[in-house]
Protein backbone atom coordinates (compact mmCIF):
# COMPACT_ATOMS: atom_id res chain seq x y z
CA UNK A 1 0.00 0.00 0.00
CA UNK A 2 1.58 3.21 -0.33
CA UNK A 3 2.14 5.48 1.84
CA UNK A 4 -0.54 8.43 2.34
CA UNK A 5 0.60 12.28 1.46
CA UNK A 6 -0.30 15.51 2.54
CA UNK A 7 -1.42 18.73 1.19
CA UNK A 8 -2.36 22.09 2.45
CA UNK A 9 -6.38 23.44 2.14
CA UNK A 10 -6.66 27.23 2.52
CA UNK A 11 -10.61 27.60 3.46
CA UNK A 12 -10.39 31.45 2.23
CA UNK A 13 -11.81 34.38 3.55
CA UNK A 14 -14.87 34.42 1.28
CA UNK A 15 -16.09 30.99 1.84
CA UNK A 16 -15.68 31.80 5.69
CA UNK A 17 -17.65 34.93 5.12
CA UNK A 18 -20.83 32.86 3.09
CA UNK A 19 -20.60 30.20 6.04
CA UNK A 20 -19.28 27.15 4.05
CA UNK A 21 -16.37 26.06 6.31
CA UNK A 22 -18.15 22.76 7.51
CA UNK A 23 -20.00 22.37 3.77
CA UNK A 24 -15.71 22.23 2.73
CA UNK A 25 -14.72 20.18 5.46
CA UNK A 26 -17.12 17.97 5.24
CA UNK A 27 -16.70 17.23 1.68
CA UNK A 28 -12.88 16.61 1.70
CA UNK A 29 -13.79 14.41 5.39
CA UNK A 30 -16.41 12.09 3.42
CA UNK A 31 -13.59 11.33 0.73
CA UNK A 32 -11.49 9.96 3.36
CA UNK A 33 -8.77 12.15 3.82
CA UNK A 34 -7.82 12.59 7.32
CA UNK A 35 -7.27 16.16 8.91
CA UNK A 36 -3.71 16.70 10.45
CA UNK A 37 -3.99 20.11 11.05
CA UNK A 38 -6.48 22.70 11.55
CA UNK A 39 -6.57 26.13 12.53
CA UNK A 40 -9.02 29.05 12.04
CA UNK A 41 -6.81 32.40 12.06
CA UNK A 42 -7.02 35.81 10.39
CA UNK A 43 -3.34 35.67 8.15
CA UNK A 44 -0.92 38.14 8.90
CA UNK A 45 0.92 40.14 5.99
CA UNK A 46 4.09 37.70 6.04
CA UNK A 47 2.44 34.84 6.03
CA UNK A 48 0.24 35.64 2.40
CA UNK A 49 3.23 36.82 1.60
CA UNK A 50 5.00 33.73 1.99
CA UNK A 51 1.95 31.96 0.68
CA UNK A 52 2.22 33.58 -2.44
CA UNK A 53 5.38 34.48 -2.85
CA UNK A 54 5.57 33.11 -6.36
CA UNK A 55 3.43 35.98 -7.01
CA UNK A 56 4.83 38.81 -5.56
CA UNK A 57 6.04 40.96 -8.91
CA UNK A 58 2.51 40.06 -10.74
CA UNK A 59 -0.04 43.25 -10.73
CA UNK A 60 -2.77 41.36 -9.15
CA UNK A 61 -0.36 40.57 -5.97
CA UNK A 62 -1.33 43.84 -4.20
CA UNK A 63 -5.32 42.78 -4.20
CA UNK A 64 -4.63 39.08 -3.76
CA UNK A 65 -2.36 40.12 -0.50
CA UNK A 66 -5.18 42.29 0.52
CA UNK A 67 -7.67 39.54 0.18
CA UNK A 68 -6.28 36.82 2.25
CA UNK A 69 -5.54 38.67 5.15
CA UNK A 70 -8.75 40.69 5.30
CA UNK A 71 -11.08 38.07 6.93
CA UNK A 72 -10.26 34.54 8.67
CA UNK A 73 -9.76 31.85 6.39
CA UNK A 74 -9.03 27.91 7.62
CA UNK A 75 -5.76 26.50 6.98
CA UNK A 76 -6.26 22.56 6.76
CA UNK A 77 -3.81 19.94 6.01
CA UNK A 78 -5.04 16.80 5.12
CA UNK A 79 -3.62 13.38 4.19
CA UNK A 80 -4.75 10.33 2.39
CA UNK A 81 -3.63 8.55 -0.92
CA UNK A 82 -2.59 10.76 -3.53
CA UNK A 83 -3.84 14.02 -1.57
CA UNK A 84 -3.04 16.97 -3.73
CA UNK A 85 -4.63 15.14 -6.99
CA UNK A 86 -7.85 14.22 -5.17
CA UNK A 87 -8.22 17.87 -3.09
CA UNK A 88 -7.85 19.27 -6.15
CA UNK A 89 -10.45 17.20 -8.41
CA UNK A 90 -12.93 18.20 -5.06
CA UNK A 91 -11.89 22.01 -5.36
CA UNK A 92 -12.30 22.21 -9.37
CA UNK A 93 -11.01 24.61 -11.92
CA UNK A 94 -10.29 28.33 -10.08
CA UNK A 95 -12.96 29.95 -12.17
CA UNK A 96 -15.86 29.01 -9.99
CA UNK A 97 -18.71 30.29 -13.12
CA UNK A 98 -16.71 27.59 -15.38
CA UNK A 99 -15.92 24.94 -12.76
CA UNK A 100 -17.91 21.63 -12.97
CA UNK A 101 -21.66 21.23 -10.92
CA UNK A 102 -19.97 18.78 -8.15
CA UNK A 103 -17.16 20.16 -7.42
CA UNK A 104 -16.69 23.18 -4.56
CA UNK A 105 -15.88 25.69 -6.94
CA UNK A 106 -18.79 24.49 -9.18
CA UNK A 107 -21.05 24.41 -6.47
CA UNK A 108 -20.04 27.16 -4.49
CA UNK A 109 -17.55 29.77 -6.64
CA UNK A 110 -19.26 32.93 -7.31
CA UNK A 111 -15.63 34.26 -9.67
CA UNK A 112 -12.24 33.45 -10.79
CA UNK A 113 -10.75 35.95 -7.95
CA UNK A 114 -13.22 35.05 -4.60
CA UNK A 115 -12.60 31.02 -5.50
CA UNK A 116 -13.41 30.02 -2.01
CA UNK A 117 -10.61 27.60 -1.91
CA UNK A 118 -6.47 27.01 -2.02
CA UNK A 119 -5.26 23.56 -2.44
CA UNK A 120 -1.20 23.04 -2.81
CA UNK A 121 -0.77 21.92 -6.66
CA UNK A 122 2.46 19.85 -5.88
CA UNK A 123 3.74 17.65 -3.35
CA UNK A 124 6.87 19.99 -3.16
CA UNK A 125 4.23 23.18 -2.97
CA UNK A 126 2.60 21.22 -0.03
CA UNK A 127 5.12 20.83 1.91
CA UNK A 128 6.30 24.75 1.74
CA UNK A 129 3.04 25.85 2.22
CA UNK A 130 2.13 23.44 5.50
CA UNK A 131 5.43 24.96 6.89
CA UNK A 132 3.56 28.29 6.50
CA UNK A 133 0.80 27.76 8.12
CA UNK A 134 1.72 24.63 10.54
CA UNK A 135 5.64 25.70 11.67
CA UNK A 136 4.80 23.87 15.16
CA UNK A 137 4.04 20.43 13.04
CA UNK A 138 0.92 18.33 12.19
CA UNK A 139 -0.39 15.52 14.32
CA UNK A 140 -0.13 12.17 13.29
CA UNK A 141 -3.42 9.67 14.05
CA UNK A 142 -5.40 7.22 12.24
CA UNK A 143 -9.11 7.12 11.52
CA UNK A 144 -11.13 3.92 13.01
CA UNK A 145 -11.84 3.61 9.18
CA UNK A 146 -8.57 3.19 7.42
CA UNK A 147 -8.88 0.13 6.51
CA UNK A 148 -12.28 0.81 4.16
CA UNK A 149 -10.63 4.64 3.23
CA UNK A 150 -7.12 4.08 2.08
CA UNK A 151 -6.59 1.91 -0.90
CA UNK A 152 -5.06 -2.07 -0.68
Amino acid sequence: MPAPTRTLILIKPDAVQRGLIAEVLGRFERKGLRVVGLKFVVPTSEQGKAHYAEHAEKPFFPSLLSFITSSPLVALALEGDQAVPVCRNLIGPTDGRSAPPGTIRGDFGLSKSNNLVHGSDSDASAEREMNIWFPEGLVAWKRCDTAWAEPN
